[in-house]
């Protein structure tokens, strides 16, 4: 029997779901998620500026990877045009209204893969923070309803690859 990443990408996902039913777990996801909006990359980026040695290059390569991540999350999410969980499943209701109607690739994800990955080169000892971080807000999109483990890991590999790119521009 053959099994299609597309049909392994919706068992996972109602897997990932399952788990975060629970009302409480529910709640947490939206908060954790909420870490993953964009202007707190600008508040922390801009606090560092000022009141941290390395600030100047933090901000530098954070400012630079999401010049270069953003147009090609828009690019890529436009394309591909694969629609939400929540929109595509008509046995799932997710209870939560995204803000566009298109998944993949995450975009939060991206966003805390970025800023993850610019610690990780300018503060290499907040790494793991860092990342377990960005993996808790891609779970939480997940079991928010809005994403497909794949929409998450493409959107990982994303943020990670425009810093790596930034990064090497840099040198």
């Amino acid at each position: 029997m053959k099994i299609s990443i597309s049909e392994l990408d919706k068992y996972w996902f109602y897997w990932i779901v399952q788990f975060s039913r629970d009302n409480q777990l529910s709640q947490a996801a939206k908060r954790v998620s909420a870490t993953g909006d964009g202007q707190y990359y600008v508040y922390w980026s801009v606090a560092l500026l000022f009141f941290h040695p390395q600030g100047q290059q933090f901000f530098n390569l954070v400012l630079g990877s999401f010049i270069v991540e953003f147009p090609l999350y828009l690019l890529l999410k436009n394309s591909i045009r694969r629609h939400r969980p929540c929109h595509a499943l008509a046995d799932f209701d997710s209870g939560f209204e995204p803000s566009d109607k298109f998944s993949l690739p995450s975009g939060h994800t991206a966003g805390a893969f970025v800023f993850a990955s610019v610690v990780h080169v300018v503060f290499p000892s907040l790494a793991p923070i860092a990342f377990a971080w960005a993996c808790f807000v891609g779970a939480s999109r997940i079991g928010l309803g809005v994403h497909y483990p794949l929409d998450i890991i493409a959107g990982a590999g994303l943020g990670m690859g425009s810093v790596m790119l930034v990064e090497q521009l840099m040198l």
